[in-house]
């Protein structure tokens, strides 16, 4: 197996602030990030001027450039309050969205989302910028949900396939090591799509479901010798909703590791359906590792 370790150490923090109540949220739990991981945090505001400089007034612009530079004073702010030995940068950027965020993050940092966007839409669980930020990634993207009265479970949960995932895996260490909690690999398989819906008229269930827990079980071992110290718990479950089990587990955990790909299509990079359905229902907040290389693991 090949030793892929070094490409998941910890690196900065990354987050974006558009004057949302979720926003706000993230660039609170991205400072608690960026202080376990001793990186300074970089608080951006993509402002998106240099795209409407067309059509709208320079007077309008300048609104947009003023009450974006003041957000980013005053969220720098409330983050210093609450960790005042954490290293805050601000960056104003005339750019969008989501291309200020993928660059700023270079090739090593984590970006930092709310689970909504300042859009108005409250409907969407997600935001569209969210999505897109996580969608076209090349480095970790972290998702914040879920985080609301809730307490630490001391649980970093890693939704694991198969030996592919073992990056994944090794990320979720790296958090529970800062956390100071364990880990959990857990890997579901949906059975309908392992052996159909006639089940009972298969004689090779008990062979499939072997194979599923020895790929878990590879992956787990791994762990165990990498970080000895570290508390390792592996459970493979059966189910008709993989996303559904994963769902339920967040509730129990305080960060939620997932790899998953990145389809294309003519609208630009996508989720694939499961790391989709999990980012907008997630009782945690959900990691993204990105995966570019085609077969390898799946979007769970």
């Amino acid at each position: 197996m090949q030793d892929t370790r070094n490409t998941s150490e910890l690196g900065s923090v990354v987050v974006g602030v558009d004057g949302s109540e979720p926003a706000r949220q993230a660039a609170l739990w991205a400072a608690a990030e960026a202080a376990r991981r001793e990186h300074p945090l970089r608080i951006v505001y993509g402002a998106d001027t240099d795209g409407r400089a067309l059509y709208v007034s320079a007077e309008s612009v300048e609104r947009v450039r003023q009450m974006g530079r003041d957000l980013l004073d005053t969220t720098a702010a409330a983050v210093s309050e609450r960790f005042p030995g954490l290293r805050v940068d601000t960056e104003f950027s005339r750019g969008a969205p989501v291309a200020s965020l993928h660059h700023a993050a270079g090739l090593h940092g984590t970006i930092v989302v709310g689970n909504r966007g300042g859009g108005g839409f409250g409907t969407l669980l997600l935001g569209s910028v969210g999505l897109k930020v996580a969608a076209g990634a090349k480095t970790p993207v972290i998702v914040v949900r879920g985080i609301e009265n809730s307490a630490e479970t001391g649980v970093v949960l890693a939704a694991v396939r198969d030996e592919h995932d073992l990056e994944c895996a090794r990320y979720a260490a790296r958090e529970a090591e800062l956390r100071k909690a364990s880990v959990r690999l857990l890997h579901v398989w949906n059975i309908l799509q392992s052996v159909g819906n006639v089940v009972s008229l298969l004689d090779d269930v008990e062979e499939i479901v072997g194979e599923h827990v020895h790929h878990l079980t590879a992956v787990a071992d791994r762990i165990r010798e990498e970080f000895p110290a570290l508390t390792v718990q592996a459970d493979a479950e059966k189910s008709v909703s993989v996303a559904g089990v994963l769902v339920e587990a967040s509730r129990h955990s305080d960060l939620l590791v997932m790899g998953g790909r990145r389809s294309p299509s003519y609208l630009g990079p996508t989720l694939g359906r499961a790391t989709h359905g999990l980012v907008h229902h997630a009782q945690c907040p959900v990691l993204l590792v990105p995966r570019h290389r085609h077969g390898h693991g799946s979007d769970a």
